[in-house]
């Protein structure tokens, strides 16, 4: 699948100062930016490095200034956004754009034709920046790199004492800050320049309601002359220049699936501290939720079973009090381990890699494992998670606590607390203790050595008829949410319960609520968080970061939920048929934000804008898993 912006759409700069591309490195390092070149968000940068992977993720290169140069007459073929003004406007000049392993933008300007590539040195914290004189005529190039030394949340403003940071030797400008790392200009005619650009507007920023201005230092222009034919390349970044090699290829005639596999590579990541999935790019970290929702699709379904493995091994070594963590923080505090469901999700991942591939070895290790997270839940663990043993259900919660996946909170304020037992945490805890007596039986143990025989299915046999028994509400024709206490909000949620692999609903139950999710819940681009007929809906994702978070499952879409509800569909209906043609609407999402991108979120009313993340872990993988598992995409 070729992801690509032709002519028209490049030139026109609603369209491409708001199209997004990508590109990481395998440590957490990325490159990010607009077709048109606007840095439109702090997170826009030709070099993001991860200084300590995958994490301290750190903008260094924020973008390279070029102008064809003809005798003494100049033309820019950047574009930059400032208050009031797009100047240049190299945009206009822009013919094509596409990204895949490589970005790369063709320009036509002046009679000549330049074409810029872009990629990253494959496990290291470096970017490769060339140009090429693709036409028939020779012309000068020169280059401004724009550089600063700041994380990747926050905003570079003047500083005075910079410049004395800067040192120059042969083909190389060196940058001292914190993290040293270089400009490498192989055959460039330096010229020491040393100047601050100021206040580059960044209007994604704007929307957010956040700064949304910074400064850029230059600290040289590097001039080259181009026969054609030729290039030439610069290299910024930490450490020994790596052999760049030559531009990596990316397979254009890949089918709209395989693209979808292709773009999970985006968020695997290997260090020697960790394997990980990254939750979402730019801003999100790994994840325990995210990271176990979306490994089947993200591993199991694109050939990197070894990866999983190792990722179950990382999150089983940190297991705490029987639970593993919610989140990996960026700058090396403790993992926090405030969730109710990540641990149960790990479980369903730990059985879905063990029935892909039978590994006896991971098999014991990790029952040990789920032995103790079984131990601790009956006991009762932090936050109020705890076995009630009057009916065999989980429930949690605590004053101020938010531990499902709808975990928005501003201030103290739980936007959507969920409190007691909710719905999708009991279907995986049936499903936890489905797979933990799986996964003993498989070994040929009677449990622990014969001191939980035959305690997992008593305990799942138990939960799952409290679960019919207490969720089903026949006035509403669907589940509960929650219950101790009650709250009978249409939410998606019991979709999630539905589609586990080892839970097994009511059929008729399951297809009622079925019917009630697709009524109320379905749209073309996900499910949403609440029925539009539901007390506290919010139809529109937007506003500054308060709004979005009091709307975040209040109503907003969320793509990956589409995963869950395809498997319950196919599962309790047989319908193939309308899981492929829902699923085949998701292809005018893969280019709708991002570039070869799922979105995090849509609004939850009509039209759907895109929102959030835009590259979202969980909404490439359940999408991916979907199309691999339910419908033999």
């Amino acid at each position: 699948m070729n992801l690509s912006l032709d002519e028209a759409s490049c030139q026109n700069f609603e369209v491409s100062a708001r199209k997004e591309w990508l590109l990481t490195n395998g440590i957490g390092g990325y490159a990010m930016g607009t077709v048109a070149g606007v840095l439109a968000r702090r997170y826009h940068g030709h070099l993001i490095a991860a200084l300590d992977p995958p994490g301290r993720r750190t903008l260094l290169l924020a973008a390279v200034e070029a102008e064809l140069v003809l005798g003494t007459h100049a033309k820019g073929i950047s574009t930059n956004q400032y208050p009031g003004a797009v100047y240049p406007q190299g945009y206009l000049h822009l013919d094509s754009f596409t990204v895949g392993s490589v970005a790369e933008w063709t320009f036509r300007a002046k009679g000549h034709t330049i074409v810029k590539r872009l990629w990253l040195v494959p496990g290291e914290n470096q970017v490769v920046v060339e140009l090429q004189n693709a036409g028939d005529h020779p012309f000068g190039l020169r280059l401004q790199p724009l550089i600063t030394f700041r994380d990747h949340h926050g905003e570079s403003s003047f500083d005075a004492g910079f410049a004395r940071r800067i040192s120059f030797d042969a083909d190389e400008t060196l940058i001292a800050t914190e993290v040293p790392y270089k400009i490498w200009h192989p055959g460039a005619e330096r010229v020491e320049f040393n100047a601050w650009y100021y206040r580059f507007e960044m209007s994604r920023e704007t929307e957010r309601g956040l700064p949304d201005h910074q400064d850029l230092f230059c600290p040289c222009s590097l001039t080259y002359h181009l026969a054609p034919g030729e290039t030439c390349r610069i290299v910024v970044g930490t450490g020994e220049v790596a052999n760049v090699g030559t531009a990596p290829k990316w397979p254009a005639d890949s089918s709209f699936v395989d693209a979808i596999g292709a773009s999970l590579r985006h968020f695997c990541v290997e260090t020697p501290e960790r394997s990980a999935i990254m939750a979402g790019y730019p801003w999100f970290m790994d994840w325990g939720r995210d990271t176990m929702i979306a490994l089947p699709g993200a591993c199991l379904h694109t050939g990197r079973l070894d990866i999983a493995k190792r990722i179950l091994r990382d999150y089983a070594s940190v297991e705490k009090d029987g639970l593993i963590p919610n989140r990996f923080p960026e700058v090396g505090e403790r993992p926090d381990y405030n969730t109710a469901d990540a641990t149960l999700w790990f479980a369903n991942a730990v059985y879905r890699t063990l029935l892909r591939s039978w590994d006896r070895e991971l098999a014991g290790e990790m029952l040990g494992v789920l032995h103790r997270i079984y131990r601790h839940h009956v006991k009762g663990t932090h936050f109020g998670i705890h076995v009630d043993p009057a009916d065999g259900l989980l429930s949690q919660g605590t004053d101020g606590s938010n531990l499902t996946w709808m975990d928005a909170k501003i201030g103290n304020w739980v936007v959507t607390p969920r409190h007691g037992k909710p719905v999708e945490i009991n279907g995986l805890w049936i499903n936890f203790l489905r797979a933990t007596q799986w996964i003993a039986d498989r070994l040929g143990l009677d449990s622990d050595n014969s001191a939980e025989r035959g305690i997992y299915a008593q305990a799942a046999d138990t939960a799952q008829a409290s679960f019919d028994r207490r969720f089903w509400h026949a006035g509403r024709g669907h589940y509960l949410d929650t219950v101790d206490p009650a709250d009978g909000s249409l939410r998606p949620n019991q979709v999630i319960a539905l589609s586990l692999p080892l839970f097994r609903a009511n059929v008729q139950h399951a297809q009622l609520a079925l019917q009630a999710v697709s009524r109320h819940l379905l749209t073309p681009v996900g499910l949403r968080t609440l029925g539009p007929d539901e007390p506290g809906y919010t139809g529109r994702f937007e506003g500054n970061m308060g709004a979005r978070d009091a709307a975040y499952h209040q109503g907003t879409v969320w793509p990956w939920l589409l995963g869950p509800y395809i498997t319950a569909l196919v599962r309790y209906t047989g319908d193939v048929r309308e899981a492929k043609r829902i699923l085949r609407g998701t292809k005018a999402m893969f280019a709708e934000q991002g570039l070869g991108g799922f979105s995090e979120v849509y609004d939850g009313d009509s039209p759907h804008r895109p929102g959030g993340c835009p590259w979202q872990a969980w909404s490439h993988a359940e999408i991916f898993r979907a199309w691999k598992e339910d419908v033999g995409g």
